[in-house]
């Protein structure tokens, strides 16, 4: 059955949705990552559920993380033990109509998670539903706990995934499973999303937000301008076909070229050193 999240208690209703560490901080070791934000959604009472402005509060911080210079990578996680994030907010959807939805445009939000240019790491605990297995899907990685459920179970409430979980979803499984569990509304399991290419690493439970931070920290320690690039060549091979993808491939290594990190990645290992990355 669809997780089913309680009403919002009265002291956490004006409370912020968001919380940003910057950097973040290892819950296993105290320390500081240097490099990277961690990012969670902190509403546990309501399993984080994606609502209007839990979304808006989300992406204005991917966005100003996205433009600090002293951030290279980004991790996000759901607050509580229950759940990464168990879905959009029914109660807040159940009166909508096609007008209310188009002119709130919230899909909007969703497209500029895509056009974040640094990477983003979904750390998963517990349920990933719905919206929550979208969103940790436009993620660049994700690093779940062995009890972590992906699923798309819209369909039970009388309607399909609206923020890209038919198109990812479908993308990583093959069309068999995907349209068994987006018809079902089924759940997949931590080890079956791995086998199929869905998450990149299984973790205890409470490895998985310092093992988001370390697989960020060694993206962090990289050029930061190949990161981005990279980043985007792949995200294009979903997108173009292979030929185009090829042609987009070899302009963004040809860019880089001119780049100050090329000269100085090149020159340190000729030299035996380590490089020193400026981002520029």
């Amino acid at each position: 059955m669809p997780v089913r999240p309680m009403p919002d208690a009265p002291d956490a209703l004006n409370k912020p949705r968001i919380q940003v560490a910057t950097p973040a901080v290892d819950p296993a070791t105290g320390k500081d990552v240097l490099g990277v934000a961690l990012v969670t959604l902190d509403r546990p009472e309501v399993l984080n559920a994606l609502d209007t402005e839990t979304m808006r509060q989300l992406v204005d911080a991917l966005e100003r993380l996205d433009g600090d210079d002293s951030v290279r990578s980004m991790v996000i996680t759901g607050a509580g033990d229950r759940a990464f994030a168990a879905g959009a907010d029914i109660r807040e959807m159940s009166d909508a109509t096609p007008v209310s939805l188009t002119i709130i445009n919230s899909f909007a939000r969703w497209e500029r998670i895509r056009r974040v240019r640094k990477p983003i790491i979904a750390a998963v605990r517990g349920y990933a539903l719905g919206g929550g297995c979208e969103l940790a899907m436009a993620c660049d990685m994700i690093v779940a706990a062995d009890d972590a459920t992906f699923g798309q179970p819209e369909i039970r409430i009388g309607v399909i995934p609206g923020a890209g979980g038919t198109q990812r979803l479908t993308r990583a499984l093959g069309k068999a499973r995907a349209m068994e569990l987006i018809l079902t509304g089924g759940n997949l399991p931590a080890r079956e999303a791995m086998a199929h290419g869905l998450v990149t690493k299984i973790v205890a439970r409470e490895e998985t937000v310092p093992a988001a931070l370390e697989l960020a920290a060694q993206v962090a320690s990289m050029p930061p301008l190949a990161v981005m690039a990279a980043k985007e060549a792949v995200n294009r091979a979903f997108e173009l076909p292979l030929e185009a993808g090829l042609e987009f491939e070899r302009r963004n290594f040809f860019l880089l070229f001119s780049s100050d990190d090329q000269k100085e990645g090149m020159r340190a290992f000729i030299d035996k050193r380590a490089p020193e990355w400026k981002g520029r």
